[in-house]
């Protein structure tokens, strides 16, 4: 790092030969065709006199709810009411593609399911402007672990959460195998005690890198929905929902699932939202093996939200010295680089940037 004062002169004349590689990094991020900005299922359906006019008036027609959808899956609930109505030249804009399926049409009617992908460049700039906080990483698959107040395989609670209509959902999650091996670890689970190593091995059979308890329990005429989120090196967190009961704990238990699953969503979305108005600034030393290594993490760095702005302080063989302007804190920042391949740690009071396993073998 001495020989750091010695090469900064030689920025201003390697930035200009490793323009393409070097540019600096937009807020431009990712658009997966099955990522979190495209929209399925939305109903159309519209007559018109022609069925030119039919088609045009449905996917029209179905933009705005597809974006309402949109919304509430990347913002916060807290903020649902905040929702932007833009108008509709604005939303048409906000939309890149569309596909149908199941069409039904005539000379004068057209009905379809419509899949609507949105620009996460112009769903940013929306947001921003709106000043909500907002996300847009995928969320890791979690395991969720039903107690009512025990965990059984074959209680009606589990049953509720285990429904397919979850599977869609912002957080992928899964409800334990309950077989023999699962047993060993959640029979006389404690919903307060329990620790992240003693479901660690239930949660790894899952693919799971974290765990939510989430407790039901009938009181009055309500029932009490409690969630407890466990993963590595991480502190509890905790949050509460409550549903009117209705015929009794097993009839409530659908409406309580809902409730469940939307707060746990909730409680991803407060740790890994975009606070807009939040804005931040470090130095980071990108480590890397190759020519290849380097232009795989600067590709990398451009599909992260967060990111907003990235500039080569300076450089040497392996390593370069860049200065990350970022939206919201830091700990939203470390899960979406590593979503990347990027990860960022602290060492000896420096950042350090290094890409992954998985980033450094795309690169060979």
């Amino acid at each position: 790092m001495h020989r750091f004062h010695f090469l900064r002169a030689l920025v201003p004349m390697l930035v200009p030969m490793l323009a393409p590689m070097l540019a600096v990094v937009c807020f431009v991020p990712p658009a997966a065709a099955d990522g979190p900005f495209t929209v399925s299922g939305i109903k159309v359906a519209a007559s018109a006199d022609s069925a030119v006019q039919a088609r045009n008036a449905a996917i029209a027609a179905g933009r705005p709810e597809a974006w309402k959808v949109l919304y509430r899956r990347i913002a916060r609930q807290q903020d649902w009411a905040r929702q932007p109505i833009p108008a509709a030249d604005q939303l048409q804009k906000l939309i890149v593609s569309y596909y149908p399926t199941n069409e039904k049409r005539s000379t004068t009617r057209y009905v379809a399911d419509m899949t609507y992908v949105f620009s996460p460049d112009a769903v940013a700039k929306l947001m921003q402007a709106s000043g909500i906080a907002y996300t847009v990483a995928s969320a890791k698959r979690v395991l969720v672990i039903p107690m009512a107040p025990a965990y059984s395989r074959l209680s009606n609670w589990t049953a509720a959460l285990a429904s397919p209509r979850f599977s869609s959902g912002v957080v992928p999650f899964s409800v334990p195998l309950g077989d023999a091996a699962d047993m060993k670890a959640l029979g006389g689970l404690s919903f307060e005690s329990v620790t992240w190593a003693a479901i660690a091995p239930v949660a790894a059979r899952q693919h799971a890198v974290e765990a939510v308890l989430i407790e039901a329990l009938p009181a009055g005429n309500k029932m009490t929905v409690s969630l407890r989120r466990l993963g590595p090196n991480q502190l509890p967190a905790k949050a509460t929902a409550e549903v009117p009961l209705l015929q009794g704990a097993a009839g409530t238990y659908p409406s309580a699932a809902d409730a469940a699953v939307r707060a746990m969503e909730d409680m991803w979305k407060n740790r890994a939202a975009l606070d807009v108005a939040q804005k931040g600034r470090l130095t980071a030393d990108l480590r890397t093996a190759s020519l290849e290594q380097f232009a795989a993490a600067k590709n990398a760095l451009a599909t992260v939200p967060n990111v907003a702005n990235v500039s080569i302080q300076a450089m040497d063989i392996g390593l370069a010295r860049l200065s990350l302007s970022y939206l919201g804190g830091i700990d939203p920042l470390r899960e979406a680089l590593a979503q990347a391949g990027l990860k960022l740690e602290k060492a000896g009071g420096v950042w350090q940037l290094t890409p992954t396993d998985a980033l450094q073998a795309e690169a060979r």
